[in-house]
């Protein structure tokens, strides 16, 4: 992997964790256009340059962080996705991961499911349609993250534990997860920015841990090159998110994710 591909790859990253149209299958595809070789380094630098977008949580949510309330919730949210990655962690690595027909699939099936929940979701839709200056006084007055309850950061984390498939979103799941448990868009935004933090820090540890080879000098710079322009870039994506979900549904997202996966198969199959 060359500098170039881990810039353009960490660029992406940065761009996409924290939307729901999936960081992973998108890095799957760049690789693929970019033509980087699935190897076992190439599986676990998508993984790992994600820390450098988690750490652009830490930066900008540093004194929410370490509320002992939140950080229980979070711990609460982190338990089944966790288990679950644990256990089918060698299956994803190994069938899922870099396979661009599983990705193109989930981002199709996850968009088409983004749309109809937004259809369904009445609170979303009454708030997409407030003006903006209401909808902004309404996010100012939304409970915080660490209101969330046990119950409601588990069934949460439960819901982020199906990203494991690769195209599926992280951040995708978890949002509609806790909007379909009542939680308000902003909130559960928020929630699913700090749940990244453990849940990102978990993958790329054991994602780097599981290197069947030594990591090259060159390699460890193209990391670096990864790690710090998903961070840079991070830092724009949280902000502009959080903004753009206290006035907008993600239906644009769902149609994305639908062009996006039909537009890469007719690539794939021409």
């Amino acid at each position: 992997m060359d500098i170039f591909q881990s810039l353009v790859l960490g660029v992406v990253e940065g761009a996409t964790e924290f939307l729901p149209i999936s960081s992973t299958g998108h890095l799957i595809l760049v690789s693929s256009l970019l033509g980087v070789v699935q190897s076992d380094f190439a599986k676990s630098f998508e993984i790992a340059i994600q820390l450098g977008a988690i750490l652009a949580v830490v930066v900008l949510y540093w004194r929410t962080i370490f509320d002992f309330e939140l950080i229980k919730k979070l711990v609460v949210a982190f338990v089944p996705t966790g288990i679950i990655g644990l256990a089918l962690y060698q299956v994803v690595k190994t069938y899922l991961l870099g396979n661009e027909v599983v990705v193109l699939l989930a981002l199709l099936i996850g968009g088409i499911v983004l749309i109809v929940f937004e259809r369904l979701h009445t609170a979303s839709a009454v708030q997409h349609i407030l003006p903006r200056s209401n909808a902004i006084e309404r996010a100012a007055s939304m409970p915080a993250p660490r209101s969330l309850t046990y119950r409601q950061a588990f069934l949460v984390g439960l819901a982020q534990a199906v990203a494991i498939i690769p195209g599926v979103s992280r951040s995708g799941a978890t949002i509609v997860g806790g909007m379909a448990l009542g939680i308000p868009r902003t909130t559960i935004v928020e929630f699913s920015f700090l749940l990244a933090v453990p849940t990102m820090v978990a993958a790329t540890a054991l994602s780097l841990y599981s290197l069947d080879a030594a990591v090259a000098p060159q390699q460890w710079g193209a990391l670096g090159i990864g790690f710090f322009a998903a961070f840079a870039v991070a830092l724009f994506s949280i902000r502009w998110l959080l903004a753009y979900a206290r006035s907008h549904s993600f239906t644009t997202f769902g149609v994305y994710r639908i062009i996006l996966s039909l537009v890469f198969f007719a690539y794939l199959f021409a």
